[in-house]
């Protein structure tokens, strides 16, 4: 077995009993040291063919992988700070969902910067403009435009949306602590984005899903902001409510954005 099947599989998870493999287990690189299956041979949709049986096994690897990933606590830190900190300010929903939006924002520039350190990548069924993208570094810089163009244009929608909501004249008012929070934020990401692009270069991502993974991972924290929009944004109850709503949904789909982008390409 190669070697890049070591260096893949040392601090993950493995799919079937979720044991971590470290760089002192001495079995063949291509075996799980726990329970002796094949890596690559081993398809949980195999094992349990229904949808429920595969939604189950793949619940239990992401959370394997979630208890090796310390990104994912670190994540959950710093929503639980930006809370704390936010209301300690006698910041409102509304003055979070500003902070929410520049923390969706970060995401972005972060998947730009990791798309722009790809060594590899896989471009298979991704286009732009009816064009196929090559895997080149031109192709490369295209991608990465092309996502910042179509990203920051649903952000802009989003905040002409947060803008509205609510007052009787639209209007955005950024503050200082607006951005403070938004830069702890930052520096989560940035260590996050460290760990990314590390990892892209033992592999060779697929272009179309990690164009297409920030969505699924800024979608339901979105969603829960207007949620916290439409239903009330007074008290502490309401405050902290959707605060752990949308920790919990930022925090389940860092954590499915990891497992879904850290499979190796086949072929």
């Amino acid at each position: 077995m190669s070697g890049g099947v070591i260096n893949w599989w040392i601090d993950r998870p493995c799919p079937k009993c979720g044991y971590v493999r470290t760089e002192l287990d001495r079995n063949p690189d291509w075996q799980c040291p726990s329970c002796g299956i094949a890596y690559v041979k081993y398809h949980p949709e195999a094992a349990a063919p229904r949808l429920a049986g595969r939604l189950a096994a793949g619940g239990r690897e992401m959370a394997a992988e979630a208890k090796s990933d310390s990104s994912v606590l670190v994540l959950i830190a710093t929503n639980i700070a930006a809370l704390v900190v936010g209301y300690a300010l006698g910041m409102s929903l509304a003055d979070m969902m500003l902070v929410y939006w520049l923390q969706s924002c970060v995401i972005g520039i972060s998947v730009v910067i990791r798309i722009l350190c790809l060594e590899r990548f896989d471009p298979a069924g991704f286009t732009v403009s009816g064009r196929p993208v090559e895997e080149t570094r031109a192709g490369r810089r295209t991608i990465a435009a092309f996502f910042a163009l179509h990203y920051g244009g649903f952000h802009l929608g989003f905040l002409i949306l947060i803008a509205t909501l609510g007052r009787a004249e639209p209007g955005v008012d950024f503050e200082w602590h607006h951005l403070v929070l938004a830069l702890v934020f930052a520096a989560n990401h940035a260590y996050s984005l460290l760990h990314n692009v590390r990892r892209d270069a033992r592999g060779r991502p697929k272009a179309g899903t990690l164009f297409a993974v920030p969505y699924v991972r800024i979608l339901p924290m979105h969603l829960t902001m207007l949620a916290s929009g439409f239903i009330g944004t007074g008290g502490a109850l309401a405050f902290f409510f959707f605060g752990a709503l949308k920790t919990g949904a930022d925090a389940a789909m860092h954590t499915a954005e990891h497992h879904v982008l850290a499979r190796p390409a086949r072929g």
